[in-house]
């Protein structure tokens, strides 16, 4: 069975905040604080063009947010 099965719509707001994150850490360091205000604006005008050019980004149902730090959350098992 192909893993792409199982793949479904991501949302505009999932897509931002991917992209944001992308745009905020380097690896598992966060750049600069005023960066996390253009990153978002970045990321907010990538997902309208996007849209406007008829893209589709597909995500595993089961995925979590990316997450930068080695450490369990305490409330995932």
């Amino acid at each position: 069975m192909d893993p792409r099965d199982d793949l479904i719509p991501a949302s505009t707001s999932d897509v931002a905040e991917v992209l944001m994150h992308a745009l905020c850490y380097d690896g598992r360091r966060r750049t600069h604080d005023a960066a996390e205000l253009m990153a978002r604006l970045v990321a907010e005008r990538l997902v309208a063009y996007l849209e406007r050019s008829g893209f589709v980004v597909m995500r595993a149902p089961t995925s979590n947010a990316p997450d930068s730090s080695r450490h369990p959350h305490p409330h995932r098992r």
